[in-house]
């Protein structure tokens, strides 16, 4: 039953991918699926894209650890999105293919240059993250070895990504959210009308508990909730809408939803460490397993296919964003069928050094978190400073960028893999320096845009 539902359900993707790769008459179309896209299309695509399968499987394993206060991890998400907001006209209006474009025409060429090969490499490792849910996944339900998890996986996702770039992105997004949010929340309603299962008081782990403090919370704002308000992954998805409006009325229903699901996902990760052996779930998939255990045949399908959608809908989005990203290191103007061919080559040699990547490293959550956190160190300040008009000396972006992101990502490292706890100020203190250095002999304000 569980393979049956997973094949049916594949087969409707592939059919909808290849329907709309047909569509495709310019780059424009590849790249932004025209810029003629609605509300449902676009926050459909968001809420895909946001809740992919390392943000779902990555949400349950933490409340695993961390209890209720795992919720913080979508609820920072949201309140990322909320933050962008009052930006959104402007970032609509500005934007053309990628970020990239927006930071050349704030900070210029060498800029633009340089992030055109910082944010690949960082986007790369949340391409490889995708990559370590689906494998993950695949072994749980099949009991398929990672390695071939990771082959097959990595595979579709380059396959996928070539077909039909925006456009079957998303036409299958919009059906992957409404299959996500169904199943997630069906699994959920089912367990919670079993009187066997046991969950403790939300208060008792929310807020914060000794396994996340209040800093822990600064950390995740910082290298999490902020690349929700300046990440290439949301601004490639304003980009494809028709207006401004449609894109601030597609983060208003996005950010909204984020809020119960931040709960609900938190809640089955508790309901799976307190309810599962830890043997049952130490090397699988802990939402599976969940499911596998208390469910019926039918419904464990659902809950696969949801998984999958999830990995499906982040990793072409992703995979997208950092090939087009990288082509834009020649020029800017990638309006034409040589750029176009080049992004599609891109695409190929990104998604193997994500295969690559995701057989030394094993952890989603993990490997999610150090790809973002050198994103964060890098931009954030830089496009904050430019989207507000802060007074700033644009010489100083490059260097600030790269110091920036090289020092969050080395606390990090610090805080993840030795353990201690100063590399989070480290992380803190990446933020200072970006701003710092962007502040050094600033003698003029940026232009002030009108709109």
């Amino acid at each position: 039953m569980i393979t049956l539902i997973i094949i049916i359900y594949g087969t409707i993707l592939l059919a909808i991918g290849i329907y709309s790769s047909l569509r495709i008459k310019t780059p424009d179309d590849y790249y932004v699926a025209g810029k003629k896209n609605g509300v449902l299309q676009i926050s459909g695509s968001l809420t895909a894209t946001i809740l992919g399968g390392s943000a779902i499987l990555g949400s349950v394993n933490l409340a695993m650890e961390e209890g209720w206060a795992a919720a913080w991890y979508l609820l920072s998400a949201s309140i990322g999105l909320w933050i962008l907001l009052p930006m959104v006209k402007k970032v609509n209006h500005l934007g053309r293919y990628t970020l990239t474009d927006m930071i050349g025409h704030f900070y210029g060429n060498t800029a633009r240059k340089t992030a055109s090969v910082i944010i690949p490499i960082a986007w790369t490792g949340i391409v490889s993250a995708q990559i370590i849910a689906a494998s993950k996944i695949l072994f749980s339900i099949f009991s398929l070895p990672y390695e071939y998890g990771v082959l097959i996986s990595g595979t579709v996702f380059i396959l996928y990504t070539l077909i039909g770039g925006q456009i079957s992105i998303l036409k299958t997004d919009f059906f992957q959210s409404i299959v996500i949010i169904f199943g997630i929340t069906i699994c959920a309603i089912f367990l919670t009308g079993n009187s066997e299962i046991t969950v403790p008081q939300i208060f008792e782990t929310f807020p914060f508990n000794t396994h996340f403090s209040f800093i822990d919370l600064i950390i995740l704002l910082l290298t999490f909730s902020s690349t929700f308000v300046v990440g290439p992954d949301i601004y490639s998805r304003l980009f494809c809408a028709k207006n401004a409006k449609t894109a601030r009325h597609s983060i208003i229903i996005v950010a909204t939803i984020l809020i119960p699901f931040a709960f609900i996902l938190t809640y089955l990760g508790i309901i799976a460490a307190d309810n599962l052996p830890a043997e049952t779930i130490k090397n699988s998939v802990a939402l599976v397993e969940l499911m596998k255990h208390y469910l019926s045949g039918w419904m464990v399908g659902l809950i696969a296919a949801a998984l999958l959608s999830a990995v499906l809908s982040s990793a072409d989005t992703t995979l997208l964003t950092a090939s087009i990203i990288l082509s834009e290191f020649r020029t800017n103007d990638i309006d034409n069928k040589n750029s176009l061919k080049r992004t599609k080559i891109i695409i190929i040699i990104t998604g193997v050094i994500s295969m690559l990547i995701s057989l030394k490293i094993s952890s989603i959550i993990g490997m999610l978190l150090l790809a973002l956190t050198f994103y964060s160190g890098a931009f954030i300040i830089p496009l904050i400073a430019a989207l507000t008009g802060l007074k700033i000396n644009k010489k100083m972006s490059v260097p600030a960028m790269i110091v920036g992101g090289i020092v969050a990502l080395t606390g990090k490292l610090i805080f993840s893999i030795g353990h201690l706890w100063w590399g989070n100020w480290i992380i803190i203190v990446a933020f200072a320096i970006n701003f710092i250095l962007l502040k050094t002999h600033s003698k003029k304000t940026l232009n002030n845009l009108t709109i």
